[in-house]
């Protein structure tokens, strides 16, 4: 089996760029297949023509960045649970490290974020969380001076070295205590799964796509940055596996209120978000990493325009259940490495959001294991995948 396993929700559906100053990423994007549905964009606070304008992209020059911070007073009636101290990892652990976004930070103080959740699927695991609310994988624009001995940066690169040991991290992550903890309590030789996610405030922010876009310093563009960062991972990790995530679809307004459009067709004077998720995919193509693609193409969840009052607080930020679906589909990763659970498990593993059941873990039958999947079948009858048998697997 290739590292790279099948990308989880197949494909980035792309974007055909205006002529009215939007850059092409190149010349064969596809021309998007899906658009806001009138109706629906209607529901929430106004109607974009633009949207439902086959092939165009509607350039928004201002738009409502939500903040982690709104979005946790919005999830406060959510159910949470008190943190549990970082408990000491052993050799025999699982160990899985979370870097990015706001959508890594969102849950964490509470112990519901992606990192923890998908730890509980994940048996034996230990999950550390570095997500940083507001970060991109590209240098800020503000950082001029990127040389490791003045690096301030707190983006991807900045956390990358900061667990390389390249960078003094005690002065560069004071105001994030728990980041900086929980980095000091990191040995990187011992990790065995990265999974990284930017790309929001990479397109909020107007971050170039790579460096086509920009002529200075590479790092200020998403595709090189997540390139630098993945290689000083690979440098101190070599053994572990490394989950590069697309951003998340999302759905936009202006600072009025005005609905704007979703990740396919809205662009903030760069490309869309979708466009950032087809990049983060060459990274992880040209890479050589795991794919996960969290875009949306209805294939494995159906986080779209009008499902996702369900999954989004504010239009960006994942719900408890969001992380919830998300976190038991990027769960079936390491539990098929570790073979807990076989492949055909992470294959075809399908949520919808109306019949979603947190507790619930997905399996196939054994019958059709045997029928798919006959190498796995064989192992299961032999007594492999304990997760799997613990949930029922092979009990005829």
């Amino acid at each position: 089996m290739k590292k790279r396993i099948i990308s989880l929700i197949v494909g980035v559906t792309t974007v055909a760029m205006l002529t009215c100053g939007c850059t092409a990423i190149n010349n064969d994007a596809d021309t998007a297949l899906e658009f806001i549905n009138d109706d629906l964009a209607t529901s929430m606070t106004g109607k974009s023509d633009e949207a439902s304008e086959a092939g165009t992209l509607v350039l928004a020059e201002d738009i409502y960045k939500p903040t982690l911070d709104e979005a946790a007073a919005a999830a406060s009636v959510e159910e949470t649970k008190e943190e549990e101290p970082q408990e000491q990892v052993d050799e025999d652990k699982v160990v899985m490290v979370f870097i990015g976004d706001s959508q890594i930070e969102n849950g964490r103080d509470s112990g519901n974020d992606l990192a923890s959740l998908v730890s509980e699927r994940v048996p034996n695991s230990v999950a550390y969380n570095l997500g940083i609310g507001g970060t991109t994988a590209a240098l800020e624009h503000s950082t001029t001076d990127s040389s490791l001995s003045k690096w301030d940066s707190i983006s991807f690169n900045g956390i990358t070295y900061g667990l390389a040991g390249k960078i003094d991290r005690d002065r560069v992550f004071q105001n994030y205590p728990h980041v900086l903890s929980n980095m000091n309590n990191i040995n990187p030789e011992k990790v065995d799964y990265y999974f990284i996610e930017y790309g929001a405030n990479d397109f909020f922010d107007k971050m170039p796509l790579d460096k086509t876009q920009f002529e200075g310093n590479p790092l200020h563009s998403y595709y090189e940055a997540l390139e630098e960062g993945v290689r000083t991972l690979k440098e101190i990790s070599p053994n572990a596996r490394i989950v590069l995530m697309t951003p998340f679809y999302g759905i936009y307004k202006d600072t009025n209120g005005k609905f704007l459009g979703d990740s396919y067709v809205v662009s903030y004077g760069i490309d869309t978000l979708a466009n950032y998720a087809r990049k983060a995919l060459n990274v992880a193509e040209d890479l050589d990493l795991i794919d996960f693609d969290a875009m949306n193409d209805d294939k494995k969840c159906d986080l779209y325009l009008d499902t996702a009052e369900e999954y989004l607080l504010d239009g960006t930020h994942l719900t408890l259940k969001g992380r919830q679906v998300f976190s038991r589909l990027l769960a079936h990763i390491p539990n098929y490495y570790e073979e807990n659970e076989p492949f055909a498990y992470l294959e075809n593993d399908t949520i919808k959001i109306g019949q979603f059941d947190p507790d619930e873990y997905f399996m196939i039958s054994d019958d059709k294991l045997r029928d798919n999947y006959p190498e796995a079948y064989e192992k299961l009858k032999s007594g492999a995948y304990p997760l799997a048998r613990e949930h029922g697997a092979g009990a005829e």
